[in-house]
């Protein structure tokens, strides 16, 4: 079976029904049991489409690296944040939908139409919008959505490892990683770790 790959054709098929700035969304981190939920929303001049745009996961680093360059340079691109406050607050699916939003919002165009990756609608995009599932291998303003959001979470995991080491986020990006769950029991819980999630809890409130 032939891998698929993203095309333009759910972009097309909205611009043939006159909705003419079409923004891809996606977001990152929603399983990491730290550091915050990224968003991006990315509108790609079809005229200048970066080539071997794909889902960020099927990507090698060196590429999306490559891709995040060449995206910022050809499109207009947004990308925003929910904390870790708030991902406890509101719980992870309703903060990611709120970095989504802001995403969204911080747009130098306000789009006329949203390519949405999954099956739900965040509330607060209340302009036209199509969710697609597995849209960041299907559509390729999402795919682009989805590498600049993932190059900008990692890179603050990154930061953040520098400044508690130990934990290994510079690898796993804060998933919860045999070496990261070792390390939550050994050094114990950061300001940064989702007290909301169960491996975090587990260890704030063990008897």
């Amino acid at each position: 079976m032939k891998k698929q790959t993203p095309d333009f054709s759910f972009e097309q098929a909205a611009m043939d029904r006159g909705l003419l700035c079409i923004a891809g969304v996606d977001e990152v981190g929603r399983g990491p049991l730290c550091g915050p939920v990224t968003a991006a929303a990315v509108i790609l001049d079809p005229a200048r489409i970066p080539p071997g745009l794909n889902d960020s996961k099927a990507l090698t680093a060196k590429r999306r690296e490559a891709l995040w360059d060449v995206i910022h340079e050809t499109a207009d691109v947004s990308i925003a944040h929910a904390s870790v406050e708030e991902i406890d607050d509101i719980n992870i699916l309703r903060a990611s939908h709120l970095a989504m939003e802001r995403a969204v919002a911080g747009l130098k165009t306000p789009p006329d139409h949203l390519l949405i990756d999954g099956n739900q609608v965040p509330r607060g995009l209340t302009i036209s919008n199509e969710t697609i599932v597995k849209g960041d291998a299907r559509s390729v303003s999402i795919s682009a959505a989805s590498i600049v959001a993932k190059i900008c979470r990692d890179r603050m995991m990154v930061d953040l490892a520098q400044q508690h080491p130990g934990y290994g986020w510079e690898r796993n990006a804060g998933y919860g990683t045999k070496e990261h769950l070792s390390a939550l029991r050994n050094l114990g819980v950061t300001p940064h770790h989702r007290r909301s999630f169960k491996p975090v809890h587990n260890i704030l409130y063990q008897e």
